[in-house]
């Protein structure tokens, strides 16, 4: 069975190849492939995506790698996309979205062209020298794989609380459940710096500490905020029992926030 870092780098790696064939379609709709690329497309048997249908789904794969493995590097590479700044549509501020949308702009009565699709071309160019740099970053030995061990730790722990729920044991299946929560939330916080005076932090802590320097929006705390309760439960007694339900949603519930607070 493949690790956590083998499936990370293989993943990347496709994105990278699928970035490329990108890349290549949107070359061949703005000016035309040259013969030598064509003909390598041809021997290698490669059929080049339609960019408007696949681009949305490889920008939401690339952005949460970046997110988590070369941070420094994710407005960089939200840029590309779409320049929330500017005040102007010019051939620098021109974005993929744009190019989506087929958007051109003109200026005077000669109708000079400012930008059209072929300044999406170099973004697109850029976004995927990204995804490298993270697949560099991988390999590189100085990559701290501290969050790699910690999911793959955070997993296992997972899949013992849903055994011992499915087998009866549910206060023990939410306490373990629970913990992990916990370091995970903990863990975030100390990624982003957030720091708190209590010598004993809770799960309450450490959701509202991510809510109030927006690092997740409403929706998620009210989210955690529910695992937190169903936490609660299964660690005190309360007017009622924790259920095998109310575990296997807890577990699924940290399943979810883990892959996707950070």
């Amino acid at each position: 069975m493949p690790s956590k870092t083998e499936t990370i780098k293989k993943e990347v790696k496709n994105l990278i190849v699928k970035g490329n064939h990108l890349y290549l379609a949107m070359i061949e709709d703005v000016s035309g492939l040259p013969d030598e690329i064509q003909k390598q497309l041809k021997d290698n048997k490669i059929k080049l995506p339609t960019f408007v249908n696949e681009y949305d789904s490889w920008y939401s794969e690339a952005l949460v790698l970046i997110k988590q493995l070369l941070p420094d590097r994710l407005e960089d590479f939200k840029r590309q996309y779409k320049d929330e700044k500017r005040k102007e549509i010019s051939f620098l501020t021109y974005g993929i979205s744009d190019y989506l949308y087929g958007l051109r702009t003109t200026r005077g009565w000669q109708e000079d062209v400012v930008a059209d699709k072929t300044a999406a071309v170099g973004k697109m160019q850029v976004q995927n020298s990204i995804l490298v740099a993270v697949e560099k970053r991988l390999d590189s030995s100085l990559f701290d794989i501290q969050e790699i061990l910690q999911a793959d730790l955070f997993d296992s722990e997972l899949d013992v609380a849903q055994e011992l729920a499915k087998k009866g044991f549910v206060r023990g299946g939410g306490a373990i459940a629970g913990v992990v929560l916990e370091k995970h939330l903990g863990h975030v916080c100390e990624i982003h710096g957030l720091k708190t005076r209590k010598k004993h932090p809770s799960i309450s802590d450490f959701y509202q500490m991510l809510k109030e320097n927006d690092i997740i929006d409403t929706p998620k705390w009210r989210f955690i905020q529910h695992l937190g309760d169903l936490r609660n439960l299964c660690d005190h007694n309360k007017d009622r029992e924790p259920t095998k339900e109310d575990v296997l949603e807890l577990v699924e519930g940290v399943q979810k926030v883990i892959k996707t607070v950070f």
